[in-house]
């Protein structure tokens, strides 16, 4: 876990959900090799083929921006996938409950956050296989509201979307928001902080619920 720009009275925490609130590494890898394997069927490719261009223009693309990583949704905009056809692939290519279970542990941990924080998702999938991902878990009650691929139409890191989950706070609380009053908390520095440091915000980079259990005694 590192630790970044924490506020001293921070008052909502925006979450990540995949490989942030479940330890699963098997079903963080699903979620985008199904994508290239579906679009490696749809193009004529060969899966591993599709895998190697998809892994050449990561590379080149981190090597033309100083090694920042790019999510797969704006990844595929390159090869003329749109956003919402992501979105449709994303609904119907994968299941959470093959992968993933209930955490009590992680119940527990935001049970206690959620005395003190508003809580929000911020996700690079759409609102609908979010949802199923936080009840498989059983933390969907700590979060009433997500911010998904389909609510702006826009895949992280995008300002919008962290405005989005600022205005959601804000109808939530009954009060003004700003940046500094807010904890972005991923596993992708690149995807989930960077932006939200920059704006403001504080950041919390984790590998797992493991790590989020232990936000209890930081914050």
């Amino acid at each position: 876990m590192q630790v970044y720009n924490l506020p001293s009275n921070p008052k909502v925490l925006i979450f990540d959900i995949d490989a942030t609130l479940y330890t699963c590494p098997e079903y963080a890898h699903e979620q985008i090799d199904c994508q290239i394997r579906h679009w490696a069927k749809l193009n004529g490719y060969s899966v591993e083929g599709a895998r190697n261009m998809i892994a050449d223009f990561r590379r080149k693309w981190a090597a033309d921006h100083d090694g920042k990583k790019i999510s797969l949704g704006n990844l595929f905009t390159s090869f003329g996938v749109s956003i919402e056809t992501s979105i449709e692939w994303r609904k119907t290519l994968f299941n959470p409950a093959d992968y993933l279970h209930r955490d009590e542990n992680l119940i527990a941990a935001l049970t206690e956050l959620s005395k003190k924080f508003y809580m929000i998702c911020v996700t690079n999938n759409p609102v609908e296989p979010a949802r199923k991902t936080l009840e498989v878990i059983g933390i969907s009650e700590f979060f009433p509201e997500i911010v998904g691929l389909d609510t702006c139409m826009a895949s992280k890191p995008s300002k919008k979307i962290l405005d989005k989950a600022v205005e959601y706070a804000e109808a939530a609380l009954g009060s003004k928001i700003e940046y500094t009053d807010c904890i972005s908390i991923g596993d992708r520095y690149d995807i989930d902080l960077s932006l939200a440091i920059e704006l403001g915000m504080g950041g919390i980079l984790v590998s797992g619920a493991e790590d989020v259990c232990g936000l209890v005694e930081i914050l």
